[in-house]
Formats: C-alpha cells, sequence, structure tokens
C-alpha cells in the first residue's frame, strides 16, 4: 500500500513511537512524547503536518521515558521523570502528559512532586511548525520553505506560513503561558506532595485565522467528541466474549482500530468510509479502504456501504493520463496535501489502481446479499455498469480476456495491484516482469466481478443480462485455469507480463484466488500444499514470495514478508475449498503473533521463520493500525465460523469449526437485516437468536453465486 508517487515504503517511524489517530488526523512522537522534525513525527491533519516540533523541558531537561500507554486509538498518556541535576539516580518529579488527538491536539501536562519541599520548575513547551507535507515528511524530503511568521501574544502563539498561494495557519496556546516567538513557557510551583498541570492546545485555523475546529478537552474534563463518537461505535457493533482472552482483546482491538479509522465524506457527513491505515494514509483509498469494509461485513455492514457510494461519486469521466483517470475507473487514493496536487495537475485523486474497479463490483455484491434497501443497492448499479465497461474496454486493452496494467505516466506507481512497490512482481530468477502485467488475483477479482453483477441482475429480474455475464465468468475461468496454471510447477504463476509469459514465481498471489472459487477444485489442494510448505508458511503466515525465489527477502515490503489480510483471505479461499486445517493453523499463528504486539496486528511484518526467531520481526515502517490489518482478526474467525448472509434469500448461514484452543465464543447485537441477533458458539455447536422475520438460520455454507446461478438456470462452473 505504497503512496501513489511513491514506490517505496515509508520511511521508518523508529521504535517506541506512539501513533494516535483519529479520523484524517493523527499524531506520530517518540516515546516520552516529544515530536521531532528529524523524524517522521508531527501533528498531522489534512495531509499537512501542522507541528513538527513539541519537546516539553522542566528546568532545562527532557524527560526521562517512563511509559506511554494508549488510552484510546486517539488519547495517550506519556509518563516520564525530570532527570536530576546532581546526579542522583531517582528524581522527586514524575511528569504526566495526557494527549488526544481530534483536528489538532489537546495535551495536559501535571507534574507530581513526591519529596517533602516545595519545587519550582521552568517548563517550557518549545513549539514548530513546518506546514510539510505528509509525504515529504515520509520520505525525509522535507524541501519545500515556506514563508513563516510567528505572532505570540499573552499565552498563546500564532504561527502562520504561506507558499504562492497557499496560506496555513496553527494556534497554540497554554493556560497560564507566557508565548514567546519559540516556545510556551511555564513558571510552576510545584508543592510537596502535590501536583501542578496546564493544558495545551493546538488547533489548526481555516483561510480566515479562525480556529477550524474548538479544541478537545482530554478525558480528566468530562468527554470529548471522539470519546462520544467512539461510544456510538461501540453501541453499534457487536459485543464479543470468548474463553480465549488473547483472541477476544485482538478482536476488541480490531473493532477500536476500525472505528478511530473511519473517516466522513466531506460532501455527505452521513457516509461513513474507512481510511487505509495511520500513519500515512489516513485517507480514502480505492483497493485498500474496500478490503477492509467486506472484511467487516459481520461488525458493521454499513461502512461497505458508504465506501461504495464515495468511491461511486469520484469514479472516474474521462481520460486524464496525468492522474491515470479513465470512465468508469475507481480511485486508488485521495490526497489533501499540496505537492500531491501539484504532481497529479491540481488534483486530488490518483487511479493509479488496476483492481479496486472489479473490486467494486465485488463489495456491491457482498453488501447487497446483507438486507439494505433494494432502491439503495439500484441506485450503485449504474456505477456498477461503468466499471464493468472500464474492466473490458480500458483494463483489457489488448483484448485478450484479461486485464493487465500499465502506468500511463511515468510518474505513477510501476506496480498496481496489491503489491506496489517497484520490485513488486518478479520470475522465480528475480528478473523483475515488464509490463503490462495480468496479475493472477486480479482476473481472480473480475471472474467474482461478472458473477456478482451476473446475480444482482438475476435478483432485479434481468435473466438475459445474468445469462451473459454467468458465460462470461465461466470463459475467463476456463482460459485462466490454462494460462496461470504451471503444471510443472504445480502452482499458479502470479501474473503474465507484457509478453505474455507466465512470471512464474511462488508468490502467495495465488492463494488470495482461493477466495473468489476461479481455481479448478482439483488444483486447490495443490496450491494449499504450496502455501502450506516450509517455503511459504513462515510460522507466523504465509509469505508473499517463497524463500527459494530469487527476489526472497524477509525483510522486504512485498518479496518475502507476511501480510496479515492477505492471510486472512487466503485463509478463507482455504475454507471454501474445504481446506479446514490449512485455514485454521494460518488463523492460529496470525492470532499468536497479535499477542506480540498488544492484540494489534500490524500492516505487515518481516518474513523469518519461527524456528529461527521467535517473535514475528517488525518491519520497521509497517502502518499501526492499518484498515486491513485491523480487520484481518474479524475476517479470520468469522471464516472459521462460515458466517455469511443473503437477507434476499431468507438467510443467515453458520456452521464453525473454530479450533478447541479459542474456546467458546458469545455475541450480542450483532448486525443482520436492520436487526440484531445473538450468537453461541459452545464445542462448536452455534445458536442463534434474535433473527428478524424473514431470515432463517441454515447450518452449512452460504451458497456460492455459481450455486445461485446454476439453480436459477444459469449454470457457471467452479465456485464463489
Amino acid at each position: 500500500m505504497a503512496g501513489w508517487n511513491a514506490d517505496t515504503a515509508a520511511g521508518p517511524v523508529g521504535a517506541g513511537t506512539v501513533t494516535l489517530v483519529e479520523g484524517s488526523s493523527f499524531c506520530i512522537s517518540s516515546a516520552n512524547g516529544d515530536i521531532h522534525p528529524e523524524h517522521p513525527h508531527g501533528a498531522f491533519h489534512e495531509d499537512t503536518r501542522i507541528l513538527s516540533r513539541w519537546n516539553l523541558t522542566v528546568n532545562g531537561q527532557p524527560l526521562e521515558p517512563l511509559t506511554a500507554e494508549t488510552k484510546e486509538p486517539y488519547r495517550a498518556l506519556f509518563i516520564g521523570r525530570v532527570p536530576r541535576s546532581d546526579g542522583y539516580a531517582d528524581s522527586p518529579l514524575i511528569v504526566e502528559r495526557l494527549r488526544e488527538v481530534a483536528a489538532g491536539i489537546v495535551e495536559e501536562i501535571t507534574i507530581r512532586n513526591y519529596s517533602s519541599d516545595p519545587s519550582e520548575c521552568s517548563v517550557s513547551v518549545e513549539v514548530e511548525s513546518d506546514f510539510a507535507d505528509l509525504f515529504e515528511v515520509k520520505e525525509a524530503r522535507v524541501q519545500r520553505r515556506w514563508e513563516e511568521s510567528r505572532a505570540p501574544e499573552g499565552e498563546c502563539l500564532t504561527v502562520s506560513s504561506s507558499w504562492n498561494d497557499v496560506r496555513k495557519t496553527v494556534l497554540i496556546s497554554g493556560h497560564g503561558a507566557a508565548a514567546t516567538a519559540r516556545a510556551l513557557t511555564f513558571t510552576a510551583v510545584v508543592p510537596a506532595r502535590g501536583q501542578w498541570n496546564t493544558l495545551l492546545s493546538v488547533t489548526p485555523a481555516g483561510a480566515d485565522g479562525a480556529p477550524s475546529a474548538p479544541p478537545v478537552r482530554p478525558a480528566a474534563h468530562g468527554m470529548s467528541p471522539s470519546d462520544r463518537r467512539r461510544q456510538e461505535w461501540v453501541a453499534k457493533i457487536p459485543r464479543l466474549h470468548m474463553t480465549n482472552r488473547s483472541i477476544e482483546r485482538t478482536l476488541r482491538r480490531s473493532y477500536d482500530d476500525l472505528g478511530a479509522l473511519r473517516i466522513e465524506d466531506p460532501a455527505h457527513p452521513e457516509r461513513i468510509v474507512v481510511a487505509a491505515g495511520a500513519p500515512w494514509f489516513m485517507t480514502l483509498f480505492g483497493r485498500d479502504s474496500l478490503w477492509a469494509s467486506e472484511m467487516a461485513l459481520a461488525v458493521d455492514p454499513s461502512l461497505a456501504l458508504g465506501t461504495l457510494q464515495t468511491l461511486a461519486d469520484r469514479q472516474g469521466k474521462v481520460v486524464d493520463p496525468m492522474s491515470e483517470e479513465e470512465p468508469g475507473k475507481i480511485l486508488h487514493e485521495v490526497r489533501l496535501g499540496v505537492s500531491s496536487g501539484l504532481a497529479l495537475g491540481g488534483k486530488s485523486v490518483y487511479y493509479g489502481s488496476v483492481d479496486a474497479t472489479p473490486q467494486f463490483l465485488m463489495a456491491l455484491g457482498s453488501v447487497s446479499r446483507w438486507g439494505f434497501a433494494k432502491d439503495t443497492i439500484a441506485s450503485l448499479l449504474p456505477n456498477a455498469d461503468r466499471a464493468l465497461d472500464w474492466i473490458r474496454n480500458y483494463g483489457d486493452k489488448d483484448g485478450d480476456g484479461f486485464v493487465e496494467y500499465s502506468r500511463l505516466n511515468d510518474q505513477g506507481l510501476i506496480n498496481q495491484g496489491w503489491k506496489d512497490s517497484w520490485d513488486g512482481i518478479n520470475f522465480a530468477d528475480g528478473t523483475m516482469a515488464e509490463p503490462p502485467i495480468a496479475l493472477c488475483e486480479v482476473q481472480a477479482l473480475v471472474y467474482t466481478a461478472l458473477l456478482s453483477r451476473a446475480w444482482m441482475a438475476y435478483d432485479a429480474g434481468d435473466a438475459p443480462l445474468a445469462a451473459e455475464l454467468t458465460a462470461e465468468a465461466a470463459r475467463l475461468k476456463k482460459k485462466f485455469n490454462e494460462e496461470f496454471w504451471l503444471p510443472e510447477r504445480g502452482y499458479y504463476a502470479v501474473a503474465l507480463d507484457g509478453r505474455k509469459r507466465p512470471v512464474d514465481a511462488c508468490a502467495s498471489n495465488m492463494g488470495q484466488c482461493l477466495w473468489h472459487g476461479i481455481i479448478d477444485d482439483d488444483k486447490a489442494p495443490l496450491v494449499a500444499e504450496r502455501l502450506m510448505s516450509p517455503e511459504m508458511f513462515s510460522g507466523w503466515g504465509v509469505r508473499t514470495l517463497a524463500t527459494d525465489m530469487g527476489a526472497y527477502n524477509p525483510a522486504s515490503y512485498h518479496n518475502g514478508s507476511v501480510w496479515p489480510h492477505d492471510n486472512a483471505i487466503i485463509a478463507a479461499g482455504l475454507m471454501r475449498y474445504g481446506l479446514v486445517a490449512e485455514a485454521q493453523r494460518i488463523s492460529t499463528a496470525l492470532l499468536e503473533a497479535a499477542e506480540f504486539s498488544n492484540g494489534r496486528l500490524p500492516e505487515l511484518f518481516c518474513g523469518f521463520s519461527r524456528d529461527q526467531v521467535a517473535e514475528p520481526v517488525p518491519y520497521p515502517t509497517a502502518c499501526s493500525p492499518q484498515a486491513w490489518a485491523a480487520t484481518t482478526p474479524i475476517m479470520l474467525i468469522t471464516s472459521l465460523m462460515r458466517y455469511d448472509a443473503h437477507v434476499s434469500r431468507g438467510g443467515f448461514w453458520m456452521d464453525p469449526v473454530l479450533p478447541e484452543s479459542y474456546g467458546n465464543l458469545h455475541i450480542t447485537n450483532a448486525p443482520i437485516a436492520g436487526g440484531r441477533m445473538t450468537i453461541d458458539i459452545v464445542g462448536s455447536e452455534p445458536t442463534v437468536q434474535g433473527l428478524p422475520e424473514g431470515v432463517t438460520f441454515r447450518r452449512g455454507h452460504r451458497p456460492w453465486l455459481t450455486e445461485l446461478l446454476a439453480g436459477a438456470g444459469l449454470g457457471a462452473e467452479g465456485q464463489i
């Protein structure tokens, strides 16, 4: 998940950094709470770093960190102590910084004096705002110099900067402070065995110089808007209890992170969409937002609907090589920063993604099963049809029946599937594949897209269109298995290159194809065997690339690392083909990996073998929290529950195969067709209560679209 014009992963945020996130704002700091401009730290709002230095000193000394605890995704408590100037180890002065991020940040500073003498302290917070673009910070290439002015007045400092016609302002204030051009300073007398405290706020200002949002108040002063937003989220999502407390903690962390990664469509505040991840991707993505909301259907199906509606509004209309927009195409990412807009010729949307468009159709098909009003789904069908037109006309430019990508300008992403790093697609010998590239999982997505649209057509009474699309899907499946299967290797090519040669690396991509049902039944066990081999399975998950491949590197972004979301899709695909033991093994490995990071799975970790290193090795620049990593535990558990709905068919399906070590599961407040149900699984025996009228619990798997279409007399091969 690279930034659109950066073929490299993010610069490392470093060990011990603390990331707070709320909507499209976030804050990254060191372990003692300080923000340093020479690191990729800062408080960010709308893709701009509004705070680049935030260094607290007491009597001229930075704090020695003791602990940093993230209370909520948007709030953390940093505890440190003031080093003694006389060389003794223990300091009587302990400093607490309670920080909350929203449109800006609010920080409550409390100094506690544990000695029997009062202590007079000079407390200073050094402040800088460089208004750097998010990508400049991420890649450690902050170059643009703004014309800066600083206006201290009383206890408030206003920092304004301009560059060409762009003007940015931030307001920094501290209760009882003396503001200078560089810092806010306090003279504090901390009573013996007592405390002193103050409140600071950093607020971005609008074009008129007025604060763009009132500062939030941290928890000590009652509930903030973020607390209320979180409370509303918790009230609408399922409540869960498991005998296995570790897995329960991981799932609850997933719910919390997903809640914090929700952002509003500015044009439609009622629509909530999923941002891709913190710290660098707090924006709407096509692929990431669609996958995350698909994976979270059981928690909140309205996230997928909001994401679809917002993407539909921004669906491509014209051919624009600069932004890679094409009619019917679904965007890759939205960006608000200055440099992104310049590089895109003044636009804020980049379309360089080959898979977001078929994925839009897949997600719409999934949402249509979860019981939304028929007219809500019908209103998105014209967008679905334009997406299908893109697949046929622009996705498959050479007319060979496969969708491939080749960037439209030399600023765009070289690789435009989910492995979008510059070196992400290569042959077994390590040679890089040359575009146009037809990825295996993209063909699988197109297969699902065709069947999803076929079913929606049949559901709406258009049998001829349903029959036509079903036949098209069957032809694609046949051609795919003929041209991507490598019989001498026993696995599928990751792609076809620009000369239509199979790219013969053993990669995880074929595992995602299982999820779509495009793989022939007789080949699925061979794929599973390869995915679970020592070369592919690290002990923590399936690697993106096998260890015996030329490009393998356990510490690379896409050539040997382990991505949780990739594994969740693979595990769900294994379940589709009845390969339960393999799915359980992947699920358990990932849930065990989460234990090493307080129940939060990162975007990816390194591919070192569990036999060699007994803990998952962090990837230095992994996003955390990240949307499809946050939704991974949800998908792992729902896949093993075989949890699915098709409301228009009157069914809720479940047939659990949770490993014994997971224990019993009790879920209340689970959404289904506008109602709420309660689910109990005791020793793999499920019971369901509270289903809405017209929906029946059925043991087994939800009928695949191919089965439904075949039952409607529109036969299709295989399963999905």
